[in-house]
C-alpha cells in the first residue's frame, strides 16, 4: 500500500527567503539628526479624520510658535481650496487637536487665537524616558494647589483694573512668545493681576516680575504664570482709593502713546520701555 498524499497544499509563505513581505508597504528608515516633527500614531493613524485634516495636523505641529495657519495662508501654501482646509480646520477642532478663540486687544482689534494640541487634552507634552532635561535658567514651578489660593483684590470690582490687567497677561507674548495664553487663562490669572496692581505695582514691574529669568522650555506657560503671581506678590504698601490709611495712591492708568500698552503716569506719555528706545527724560 503507498503512501497517502495530503489532500491540502501546504500554505505559500508570507515573506520570501531574505524575509521582505510579498505584499504591503516596506519601510526604510534613517535616523532624523535635524528638522523633524515628532508625531503620534492616535494622530497618523485616525480612524474617524480625513487624510487632509490628518497631513493638515502634520504641517502645523511642524510650523514655530507665531506661524500663520489662517485659512487663506494655508490655502497660498497648498493646492487644496479654501472649502477643503476649513473643513479639515473644523474635523482638528472637533477632535481635540485644535482650539481657535476670538479675542478682543485691548486696542480694540479682534483677533484669532490658535492652540494647536500634538495630543488632545493634554496642556504639556510627556517627556520622553530616555531623553535628557534641557538646560533651564532655573527649576520651573509647578502650578499653585489649592494651598496655594491665587491672590485676589481687596477693593471690588474695577473694570479698568481689570482691563489693564487682561492687558498686561494679553501682552507677555510679545516679549516671550512662548507666554501665549488663552481667553481662560487670562480670565482666571487677571484677578491676580489685579492684586498686584492694586498694590501699588505698575504693569511694566508687573511684566518684568513674569518674564524674568524663564525655564528654556516652559511646559505649562499658564501655571508658571500663576506661581509667580502668587508666590511673587508684592507686599501690602502703596494702595488705591479704599486702602490703607494715610498711604499714597498710585497714578493713574493710561496707555502709552508708543505701544498702547497700560502703564501708571501723571499724563499722557510713555511707558518705560518707549521711553528708552526713544532716548526721552523718564516720566519719573
Amino acid at each position: 500500500m503507498g503512501a497517502q498524499k495530503p489532500s491540502a497544499l501546504p500554505r505559500a509563505s508570507s515573506e520570501n527567503a531574505d524575509g521582505i513581505p510579498r505584499s504591503g508597504v516596506i519601510h526604510v528608515n534613517v535616523k532624523h539628526g535635524r528638522r523633524f516633527t515628532v508625531v503620534g500614531n492616535h494622530l497618523a493613524q485616525h480612524a474617524q479624520m480625513s487624510l487632509v485634516a490628518i497631513g493638515l495636523a502634520l504641517h502645523v505641529q511642524s510650523l514655530p510658535t507665531g506661524a500663520l495657519i489662517g485659512i487663506k495662508d494655508l490655502a497660498a501654501r497648498f493646492p487644496e481650496s479654501e472649502y477643503r482646509i476649513a473643513r479639515a480646520l473644523r474635523e482638528l477642532e472637533e477632535y481635540g487637536y485644535l482650539r481657535r478663540t476670538r479675542e478682543r486687544l485691548p486696542s480694540g482689534q479682534v483677533v484669532t487665537r490658535t492652540v494647536s494640541y500634538n495630543r488632545p487634552g493634554c496642556t504639556a507634552p510627556d517627556p520622553e524616558p530616555d531623553a535628557k532635561p534641557p538646560p533651564a535658567a532655573g527649576p520651573e514651578p509647578k502650578a499653585p494647589t489649592q494651598l496655594s489660593p491665587l491672590p485676589r483684590p481687596s477693593g471690588g470690582d474695577s473694570a479698568p483694573r481689570r482691563a489693564a490687567a487682561e492687558g498686561i497677561l494679553q501682552g507677555l507674548r510679545g516679549v516671550d512668545a512662548r507666554l501665549l495664553l488663552g481667553a481662560r487663562d487670562i480670565e482666571r490669572l487677571a484677578p491676580a493681576v489685579e492684586a498686584w496692581l492694586e498694590r501699588g505695582a505698575g504693569p511694566d514691574a508687573v511684566t518684568a516680575a513674569l518674564t524674568a529669568n524663564m525655564p528654556a522650555r516652559p511646559r505649562s506657560p499658564a501655571g508658571l504664570i500663576a506661581h509667580r503671581l502668587t508666590e511673587q506678590i508684592p507686599p501690602e504698601g502703596v494702595r488705591g482709593p479704599g486702602g490703607v490709611a494715610g498711604a499714597q495712591a498710585p497714578l493713574p492708568l493710561r496707555n502709552c502713546e508708543g505701544c498702547d500698552r497700560a502703564y501708571r503716569g501723571a499724563g499722557p506719555e510713555y511707558c518705560d520701555g518707549c521711553t528708552t528706545a526713544q532716548g526721552t527724560t523718564p516720566r519719573h
